[in-house]
C-alpha cells in the first residue's frame, strides 16, 4: 500500500479539553435515539454531520446533506475545528476492558491510496448500494472523510509498532472517553518518520476489517473526480483515511455476532431441530454451567467452531460442532475449505437455511448482537424462540478467506472496539 500524511482537522484546537463529548461511534450502528443522546453531550458532536439522516441505509434528502456541510463549514470557520499546520500521520490508541482483561489497541491513522480491491486493499464483506449512495452524497457535500476505515496488516518485524511505541511515549495531543473506551491521539508530523513508515509499508497489503462501505465510497469519489478531469493522481481525494492495526496486536479483538431468532412456530424446540440436522455433533449442558459472560472461553472448551443453541425460557443449552465436513461440502460446494469451516457458515448452511425450515413463518426475524447475555435474556423473557452464541472468527480465517477473494457470511465478524468518529477528520480537497 501507499501511505502518506495529511493535514487533519481536529476538535480542541484552542487548547486542552476532553474530546470525548465530541466523538461518536460509527454512523452505521447508531439509531435516532443514539444521535439525540450524543448531541445532548454537545451540540458540536460529530454525529450532527456524520449522520444527517437516519437510518443511513439509503440516500436521504438532499437538504440533509447540505445542512451537514453547512454545519461543518461553520465549525471550521468559528474555530470549533482547527487544522494541523503540517501533514501528519497519527498514533491512535484505544484502551478498553473485555471479559475482565484490559487491552490497548494501537493504530496508525494515515491516508492510503485508494486502488481497486484485491491487491493493496483486500475486503472480506459484500457492500450494498443504499449505504454507499448515502455515504457518497455526504462526501460530495462535505468534501471530508469523517471517520477512518479499520484495516489490519502484517507489520514487517514489528517496525511500524516500534515507531508508534516511540511516538506514544509522551503525553497525547488529544484524549477522551467514549462508551467506556479511552481514546488517545498523538501527532507524528516529522517528515523523515512519515517517509520511514511509508517505506516499511510499501507493498504490504491492508485487509479491511470494518468500513467496507466507507472504502467503496472513497474509491468511487476519487474515481469520479479523476474521470471528470477535476483532480490528478496526487490530489488528496486519492487517499482514504485508514486506521491501520498490526494483525498481531493483542488488542485486535474479533468478537462473534450472536443470533436472536424470533417469529418461529410455537412447537419449535432445539431437540426437534437436532433431529433434522445432519453432519453435526451435539452435547447438552445446563444453563447454570454455561458461562455466557465469557462465552468465548466457555465455547472453546468444546473445541473450534463449537456454538451454543438455546430455547425460549432455557433450562438447558445444546453445544453443536461440525462432525462431518462432507455435509458442508454438499451444502456449499462452490465455497472454499476455509469458508466451509467457519462456524457461522455451518450455522447458516446446515441449521438456519435447512434444519429450521419447518418452523419458519412470514414473521421470522434475526437480530444480531455481540452480547451473549442479551441472547440469554431474550430467550428467558420468551421474546425469542431460539438463541445462538458463537465464537469469534479467528483473524487467520478472515485473512485466508479475504486472500481467496471471497466474502465472509453475513455478520461473521465484530471487530471491537469500534473506531471513534471525530478523532481526526481528513479533507478531500
Amino acid at each position: 500500500m501507499e501511505i502518506r500524511g495529511f493535514r487533519g482537522w481536529r476538535y480542541c484546537s484552542r487548547g486542552e479539553c476532553d474530546m470525548g463529548r465530541f466523538l461518536a461511534p460509527p454512523y452505521d450502528i447508531l439509531t435516532e435515539s443514539d444521535k439525540r443522546a450524543l448531541l445532548s453531550l454537545s451540540d458540536k458532536n460529530i454525529v450532527a454531520v456524520d449522520l444527517p439522516h437516519c437510518p443511513p441505509a439509503e440516500e436521504g434528502p438532499e437538504e440533509a446533506y447540505a445542512q451537514a456541510a453547512r454545519t461543518l463549514d461553520e465549525w471550521k470557520s468559528s474555530g470549533v475545528l482547527g487544522r494541523y499546520e503540517r501533514p501528519a500521520v497519527y498514533a491512535y490508541e484505544q484502551e478498553y476492558r473485555w471479559a475482565g482483561t484490559t487491552y490497548a489497541r494501537r493504530a496508525l491513522i494515515c491516508g492510503v491510496r485508494a486502488t481497486p480491491l484485491g491487491k493493496d486493499i483486500i475486503p472480506h464483506e459484500h457492500t450494498f448500494a443504499g449505504p454507499k449512495a448515502d455515504r457518497l452524497k455526504l462526501t460530495q457535500h462535505t468534501r471530508m472523510q469523517l471517520s477512518p476505515i479499520l484495516g489490519f496488516y502484517r507489520d514487517p518485524e514489528g517496525q511500524v509498532g516500534n515507531v508508534l511505541g516511540s511516538a506514544t511515549s509522551g503525553s497525547p495531543a488529544l484524549r477522551g472517553t467514549l462508551r467506556d473506551v479511552t481514546e488517545r491521539l498523538w501527532v507524528i508530523d516529522d517528515a523523515s518518520t512519515i517517509a520511514e513508515i511509508a517505506t516499511i509499508l510499501r507493498g504490504v497489503p491492508v485487509y479491511i476489517a470494518d468500513g467496507h462501505h466507507r472504502y467503496a465510497t472513497a474509491l468511487d469519489y476519487c474515481t469520479r473526480l479523476r474521470t471528470e478531469g477535476k483532480i490528478d493522481g496526487n490530489h488528496e481525494a486519492n487517499f482514504a483515511m485508514f486506521a491501520l492495526v498490526a494483525r498481531d496486536d493483542p488488542g485486535l479483538l474479533v468478537l462473534p455476532t450472536h443470533r436472536i431468532v424470533r417469529g418461529l412456530r410455537r412447537d419449535f424446540t432445539v431437540p426437534r431441530l437436532i433431529d433434522r440436522t445432519a453432519g453435526l455433533s451435539w452435547q447438552r449442558c445446563s444453563v447454570e454451567d454455561a458461562d455466557l459472560g465469557n462465552v468465548g472461553a466457555f465455547l472453546r472448551r468444546y473445541g473450534p467452531g463449537a456454538m451454543a443453541l438455546m430455547n425460549a425460557d432455557p433450562a438447558e443449552i445444546w453445544i453443536a460442532r461440525l462432525k462431518d465436513p462432507e455435509a458442508m461440502l454438499a451444502a456449499a460446494p462452490a465455497e472454499s475449505d476455509a469458508w466451509r469451516a467457519l462456524d457461522v457458515a455451518v450455522l447458516h448452511k446446515l441449521i438456519i437455511d435447512r434444519a429450521l425450515e419447518p418452523w419458519r413463518t412470514r414473521d421470522v426475524f434475526i437480530e444480531y448482537t455481540p452480547d451473549a447475555m442479551a441472547v440469554l435474556a431474550a430467550c428467558r423473557s420468551e421474546r425469542a424462540q431460539l438463541g445462538i452464541c458463537l465464537q469469534g472468527t479467528p483473524i487467520e480465517s478472515v485473512e485466508a478467506i479475504a486472500k481467496e477473494g471471497r466474502s465472509m457470511p453475513h455478520k461473521s465478524t465484530y471487530f471491537y472496539p469500534k473506531l471513534a468518529t471525530g478523532v481526526v477528520l481528513k479533507p478531500l480537497e
